[in-house]
């Protein structure tokens, strides 16, 4: 016969309050062992000792574990203690073969115990009073982590592993040496101070941050590993499937440049000059939220130590990646995760220590500090439709509560409003980041006044026209009331359950509305004016193309003077899709009888003469202008958004937000009243597509409009695109027509748009994964 130590006691890991978890493993021949378990056992129950015992044969042992995977867990830490220590080499050794040869069957079921004992005990980076062993990102978690590694299927970061359990272990100790008779492994608030001094950290908020610290950093190993679970188990799975062909190996498929993607991990790419790029880090991050992929911790790691600093002010570019990456919604928190660990975040945004692992008290707030600003972040993609700049309100969203959690008084104790605080950091921050002091103006309006409407309609009379004129003078035009109502939904939705009622809803929407009749309501953008040469090209009365490469690192602006004519716009907007060039901006003007219209287009240079021969044949009839626009080879732009198919491979069996790309809110599509006295004003709010420029301006064509002149923007993923159309008499479209126009160019949208790419799954994974 043989003792084995299990569990905590088999690995070591004992706390002050442990039980100790012991298998007396015996053969068939032992006849003595009740009398031997009988010593053993009574004079720990005597001393008071917790004991979790049990007696069994070999036999029995491997039959509890193939059975209960509780057991198997317990058993795959045996440690051997006294007696014979053969018996205890046997059973671990068949325990692991078992393990790695039945993995298929129990991983599902250990993600599923996983998933359930995080709904129940929740996060360990975000609760108030966490249980530092069964929370998600706890010590029970470092348990399964040394599960999944003994499948042989995953590698798990040994040494992070290690540091990780031990410091929450300490935390444990000393915990369990304050609770004295109340052993408990909750990190009760009462127990708070106590613990933080015998951790020798200076107070309770100092105890959280470190607590929270290292659950996010278990939390990061915890999902690397079981999605790369998921894809090993994939793999295998689709080994046992017969097929006509081999299917080959990894492959790297470039995603833009410097970047690529193998087996659901993103990468750099061979030719990647980290040193060279400085927006290297922003454009992986993009291309892992925006596909939902994996950003593996060696990728960010390396990224951290090769790349260099951002000039400031940013460039454009960087701008834009940035403002993607917020909108990219719920995949933006692991890979926002994953750069922070890395110490990225720290270089985009130094005031991010600020807010970093900051605990809120107040019962309505779900989350930390920092983490309620990126479920801001999620909130407000779902809302970008409703406004005209949808940067500015995934910035205000990533910086609403920037002035909380640094030192000194806060809002929520009571004495500086962190509005105020926040206020005061955010034009330098907008300013290092490139944006034109027009926008910074409005920023700062945005985090200062962001709790204004939720206050004002909850305590104020919303019938009082003095209420009215007060938010009006604050906000001065309808864009920013729409900005501040958005931010307001999306940061109460991101607070919790609590904060968003249906009744704080419609008074703030109440509010809202009256505000906004309140206020004269803002011309849409009218286009950029005409440069002298262009206008002097128009009146020449031919039709005529100049390519003008590089007007920005990586933008060819194109100019197009054509006689004017219905459909005109849709034969450029086709050509260029053709060539693969993303749209960016573009703007169209009419100089007597002669339309101009005026392109910014991202991708790969076209040669100039040809690109130019294309598009004058193209205006004068001599070929057919709708061309394919098929994107399969072309590069990543502003407005090319492929979203790569995701494998279940690729997700995790937990079933976490990286699973593949969000969904995206449906175009949306208005007819601005009152916006111009000669032509009907048309808004078009989607997120940005291949093609979906060439697609409006083909459906306009249809419909018989003329566009007399456009204004198209691109802010971050989000494309938002004004129209001035008239009729066939040159004059605006009557409220029927306007009207049929709108619903049909919206279905048409959203037919195109379509369903985000389905993830090809089996009976299988779905069974596995717990979807239908």
């Amino acid at each position: 016969m043989a003792l084995v130590a299990l569990g905590g006691y088999g690995r070591g890991e004992l706390s002050v309050a442990s039980d100790l978890d012991v298998l007396l493993l015996h053969d068939e021949r032992c006849p003595d062992v009740g009398a031997v378990a009988e010593r053993l056992w009574y004079p720990l129950w005597d001393d008071g000792t917790r004991l979790d015992h049990s007696v069994r044969t070999l036999d029995e042992a491997l039959d509890a574990a193939r059975t209960d995977l509780r057991s198997a867990l317990a058993m795959l830490d045996a440690r051997h203690v006294a007696g014979d220590a053969g018996l205890t080499l046997q059973l671990r050794a068949t325990l692991l073969t078992t393990w790695r040869r039945q993995a298929h069957r129990w991983l599902p079921e250990l993600a599923e115990s996983c998933r359930e004992r995080a709904e129940r005990f929740g996060d360990l980076a975000h609760l108030l009073e966490p249980d530092l062993k069964e929370a998600r990102g706890g010590l029970r978690d470092g348990v399964v982590l040394r599960a999944l590694a003994a499948t042989w299927l995953v590698e798990v970061p040994h040494g992070t592993l290690m540091r990780l359990r031990s410091e929450l272990l300490d935390i444990r100790d000393v915990l369990h040496q304050v609770a004295g008779r109340r052993p408990t492994d909750r990190l009760i608030a009462d127990l708070q101070p106590e613990v933080a001094r015998g951790c020798g950290l200076p107070d309770r908020d100092a105890l959280l941050r470190y607590v929270f610290r290292l659950g996010r950093a278990m939390n990061q190993v915890f999902d690397v590993a079981w999605r790369r679970v998921g894809r090993a188990l994939a793999v295998r799975w689709e080994r046992r499937v017969p097929r006509p062909r081999p299917r080959p190996g990894p492959v790297l498929r470039p995603l833009a440049p410097g970047v690529a993607t193998v087996d659901g991990e993103v990468v750099l790419a061979v030719d990647a000059r980290p040193s060279a790029d400085p927006l290297l880090p922003l454009r992986v991050a993009y291309c892992a939220a925006d596909r939902g992929l994996l950003l593996p911790p060696r990728t960010a790691a390396q990224l951290a130590r090769e790349c260099v600093a951002l000039p400031e002010p940013w460039p454009a570019e960087a701008r834009r990646l940035l403002t993607a990456l917020l909108g990219s919604g719920p995949d933006l928190v692991p890979v926002w995760e994953a750069l922070d660990q890395a110490g990225l975040i720290a270089d985009v945004l130094p005031e991010w220590d600020r807010v970093r692992w900051a605990p809120q008290y107040s019962p309505v707030h779900r989350y930390t500090v920092d983490r309620h600003l990126l479920e801001t972040c999620v909130e407000a993609a779902r809302l970008v439709r409703r406004v005209q700049r949808p940067d500015l309100l995934l910035v205000a969203a990533l910086l609403h509560d920037i002035g909380k959690g640094g030192a000194g008084p806060t809002r929520d104790t009571g004495f500086v409003d962190h509005s105020v605080v926040g206020a005061k950091l955010v034009p330098r921050i907008a300013s290092r980041w490139g944006f034109e002091p027009r926008d910074v103006a409005t920023l700062t309006t945005l985090v200062r006044h962001h709790l204004l409407l939720v206050e004002a309609a909850t305590r104020r009379d919303i019938d009082d026209p003095a209420t009215i004129r007060g938010v009006a003078d604050v906000l001065h035009d309808v864009e920013t009331l729409e900005l501040v109502a958005a931010l307001t939904e999306a940061d109460a939705r991101a607070t919790g359950p609590a904060a968003w009622t249906p009744w704080r809803a419609d008074l703030t929407s109440r509010l809202v509305s009256r505000v906004r009749s309140h206020l004269a309501r803002g011309r849409p953008p009218s286009p950029s004016p005409l440069r002298p040469w262009q206008r002097t090209m128009a009146r020449r009365g031919v039709p005529d193309v100049v390519v003008e490469p590089k007007v920005w690192p990586d933008a060819i602006r194109v100019t197009v003077v054509a006689r004017d004519r219905r459909g005109l716009l849709a034969t450029v907007a086709s050509v260029l899709a053709a060539a693969r060039l993303s749209v960016r901006t573009a703007s169209v003007h009419t100089v007597d009888d002669m339309g101009v219209s005026v392109w910014t287009v991202a991708g790969d240079l076209p040669d100039a003469s040809a690109l130019r021969e294309r598009l004058r044949a193209a205006i004068t009839g001599a070929v057919e202008a709708v061309g394919s626009t098929d994107t399969r080879d072309r590069p990543v732009g502003v407005r090319d958004r492929r979203r790569a198919t995701v494998l279940p491979a690729e997700t995790s069996l937990l079933g976490t937000r990286a699973t593949g790309p969000a969904v995206e809110p449906p175009p949306e599509v208005r007819i601005v009243a009152g916006a111009s006295s000669r032509a009907t004003v048309l808004e078009v709010h989607a997120h940005d597509r291949p093609g979906l420029f060439r697609d409006i301006c083909l459906e306009l064509a249809r419909a018989g409009c003329s566009v007399r002149s456009a204004h198209v923007s691109t802010w971050g993923g989000e494309a938002v695109d004004v129209f001035y159309l008239t009729a066939g008499d040159g004059r605006p479209l009557g409220e029927h027509e306007a009207d049929q126009l709108r619903r049909t160019l919206q279905m048409s949208l959203r037919s195109a748009a379509g369903p985000k790419p389905a993830m090809r799954t089996t009976t299988r994974d779905r069974r596995q994964r717990g979807r239908p």
